[in-house]
């Protein structure tokens, strides 16, 4: 069910968050990416009038930067909401803050909700989305418990707030190693894909089961996937934890891709 408006009266929609709504490893034609919440913008857009091939009526943009931690979202993206007053925000934060040692998810959804109560004086709709289950995702499987603390924490300020939720966790086609790209931190243009349908249905749009059975392919062998393994942990998660332990992100010298709201 939809909080607060209808899905047809959505006319502008606003992205805030990290990379996971940035859109990375979705790359677009342009040199950029795409991700699942241009995909839902346009999902979106379709239900809303056009006129002889000209733009939808629908204004989108996306303020998400990649490596933004929860307090950086409060406060770069959330004011500009206020500003832009769209029908629809969606708010993902906080994967940043959980996943760094020592933090504590109890306190990383009191910052949230504090946010979503901003959020709320100037926002329509307002859409979140769980955190991943990471059984299957190596050393990231250990953090599954804190995980799974602050979706609960998120389920509950959905409650509260009366928002939409998209329920990433129990999207089981996202335990396909073809849900994600390469470096098994980001998604693959088909993971956003199931992503922007799962966030439509949150919203009450008529979409493609996100959750469809993925084609059928030959098994890996133990001695595949030890390589691929070992593959990834050279190529991506040991530069990754190198970062984290220097204070660095990847979206230090990074702008929002789309700060304006505009038509799609």
């Amino acid at each position: 069910m939809v909080a607060q408006t209808e899905t047809h009266d959505l006319a502008s929609y606003v992205a805030l968050g990290d990379s996971f709504t940035e859109g990375l490893n979705d790359p677009d034609p342009h040199g950029g990416f795409t991700g699942w919440a241009d995909r839902l913008a346009r999902l979106l857009a379709e239900g809303r009038p056009r006129t002889d091939g000209g733009p939808y009526d629908f204004r989108y943009a996306n303020l998400a930067v990649r490596g933004r931690l929860l307090e950086q979202i409060v406060a770069d993206q959330v004011p500009e909401v206020r500003r832009m007053e769209p029908d629809l925000v969606s708010f993902t934060a906080g994967g940043n803050d959980i996943l760094r040692p020592g933090s504590d998810p109890d306190e990383v959804a009191e910052r949230f909700e504090a946010a979503v109560v901003q959020l709320r004086e100037t926002a329509g709709t307002i859409l979140i989305c769980t955190g991943f289950d990471t059984r299957d995702t190596p050393v990231l499987k250990h953090l599954r418990g804190k995980i799974a603390t602050y979706n609960a924490h998120l389920r509950a300020i959905a409650d509260r707030n009366d928002l939409a939720v998209a329920d990433i966790w129990a999207l089981r086609a996202m335990r396909d190693r073809r849900a994600w790209s390469e470096d098994r931190l980001h998604l693959s243009p088909e993971g956003h894909q199931r992503v922007a349908l799962l966030a439509g249905r949150a919203l009450g749009l008529s979409t493609d089961n996100p959750d469809a059975p993925w084609p059928t392919t030959p098994a890996h062998t133990a001695a595949e996937l030890r390589r691929e393994n070992l593959h990834w942990a050279r190529e991506h998660l040991l530069p990754w934890v190198g970062r984290r332990l220097r204070g660095e992100s990847s979206g230090d010298l990074v702008e929002a891709k789309r700060p304006d709201l505009l038509p799609l």
